[in-house]
C-alpha cells in the first residue's frame, strides 16, 4: 500500500517541474519573441552552420515535421534562409542570417541548460538514478510516445 504523503509529494513536485518549464517558456517569448524550440533550431544552426533538417532534428531531439514547420516561421521572419548546397543542389540547407543571430544574442538560458550543468555535476549513480526514475515517471504517466516539443514549450500552440 502506497504512503498518500509520498503520493502527495510526487505530484506536487511534478506540477513544480511543469510549472517552472510554463514560466520560462513565458519568459523567453517576452524576452525576445520567440519560443523554446524556435531557439533550440537557431542555435542548432548556428553551432552546426548551414545544416539540413535531418542535421537539425537530430541535433535538437524533434521530429523533422516539427523542425521543418519550425524552420518555416523562422524564414518567414527572415531569421533564416534556406539555400542549395554547393556540390550537390538536391539538398537544401538551413543558414542563419544576421537577424536571427542578434535574436539569439538577446534570448536568455534555457531552463534544461541550467538543467544540464546540474545533471552533469552528479556523480555516475546519481545520473543514472534519475534517468531510472524519469523514464519510469513517463511510462506511468503514458508520455514515452510522446514528442517532447510541446513539453518544451507548454503554453505556445505555434511551434
Amino acid at each position: 500500500m502506497s504512503n498518500p504523503q509520498h503520493l502527495h509529494d510526487v505530484l506536487v513536485h511534478l506540477r513544480r517541474i511543469i510549472r517552472a518549464t510554463d514560466l520560462q517558456s513565458k519568459r523567453v517569448v517576452k524576452a525576445c519573441g520567440l519560443t523554446i524550440p524556435q531557439i533550440m533550431v537557431l542555435r542548432s544552426i548556428e553551432e552546426l552552420g548551414d545544416v539540413t533538417v535531418r542535421r537539425i532534428s537530430d541535433s535538437v531531439s524533434l521530429s523533422q515535421a516539427t523542425v521543418t514547420t519550425i524552420l518555416n516561421r523562422l524564414e518567414d521572419r527572415k531569421l533564416v534562409e534556406r539555400v542549395r548546397a554547393q556540390k550537390d543542389k538536391r539538398i537544401v540547407n538551413a543558414r542563419l542570417m544576421p537577424e536571427g543571430r542578434a535574436i539569439l544574442s538577446t534570448a536568455p538560458p534555457l531552463l534544461h541548460e541550467k538543467f544540464i550543468d546540474e545533471f552533469e555535476s552528479l556523480e555516475g549513480w546519481e545520473q543514472t538514478q534519475v534517468l531510472s526514475s524519469l523514464q519510469r515517471i513517463a511510462m506511468m504517466m503514458d508520455a514515452e510516445n510522446i514528442d517532447a516539443a510541446p513539453m518544451l514549450d507548454i503554453n505556445s500552440p505555434s511551434v
